[in-house]
């Protein structure tokens, strides 16, 4: 097959990522969730200091059965991320271990599986770094942007690239049977995004959060990122996340 005649769109949560059905520029294709390759279009030190920021408000999450990333909502432990990163975990815990190493065990408060959104509250933690979000609509093709998540485990994880294109919708059947998950607008970028990068961190160059990394597309039978990854537009997931936090 050649061009787009085999596209698959991989989850990026660990190991255990699962594969959903998609189609794309008319081809059959499936979804995984994850990232973003360097461009040289602004200086490198102003890149570390947003990732050297950014950093302290992502977490990594071991679910158990998969493993991924997520954003700090509130000083108070409410983290966001990725349905697909928790919707296998046992007990309704995961756990969480923050940028400086420490771990917490927290609870699955609830999560919006048709928009593979889900919010997490730490146990017995106080005064965390919690993420700044910005306007994903003025988010523009060529605007630089970094992801940060734990891909393959690896915590703390920069990589940087371009906003490719906006507006790609992204549908197709979720690891619960008989559901859908249907991400609209989502956010292409060609920031390196792997299995482990689900529910991290895209962030604009003033370091504001303005997607949710969730999913990339893989050729043939790599599961490894090319330079095509999406992400929840930062406005739907915020929304989405604040819906589940005061239900």
């Amino acid at each position: 097959m050649t061009g787009l005649a085999a596209i698959v769109l991989a989850f990026c949560a660990g190991v255990t990522g699962g594969y959903l059905a998609h189609r794309l520029d008319g081809t059959n294709s499936i979804i995984a969730s994850v990232g973003a390759p360097a461009a040289g279009v602004v200086d490198r030190d102003s890149l570390a200091r947003v990732a050297a920021a950014v950093q302290q408000s992502v977490v990594s999450i071991d679910a158990g059965t998969a493993e991924g990333s997520g954003v700090i909502l509130s000083t108070n432990g409410y983290v966001l991320t990725n349905n697909h990163v928790v919707s296998m975990a046992r007990g309704r815990t995961v756990q969480l271990t923050f940028a400086g190493g420490r771990t917490a065990t927290a609870g699955i408060v609830g999560t919006d599986t048709a928009h593979d959104v889900a919010v997490v509250r730490a146990n017995g933690v106080s005064g965390l770094p919690a993420a700044t979000f910005g306007d994903s609509q003025k988010v523009q093709v060529g605007d630089a942007v970094l992801a940060i998540g734990s891909p393959l485990g690896l915590q703390g994880t920069v990589t940087a690239g371009i906003v490719s294109a906006l507006h790609r919708d992204l549908r197709g059947p979720a690891r619960s049977a008989g559901t859908f998950f249907s991400i609209t607008d989502a956010i292409q970028t060609d920031a390196a995004i792997n299995p482990g990068n689900s529910g991290g961190a895209l962030v604009d160059r003033a370091g504001r959060v303005v997607g949710i990394n969730t999913a990339i597309a893989t050729a043939g039978q790599s599961e490894g990122n090319i330079g095509v990854g999406f992400a929840i537009p930062s406005n739907t997931a915020k929304q989405i996340a604040d819906r589940i936090m005061t239900s």
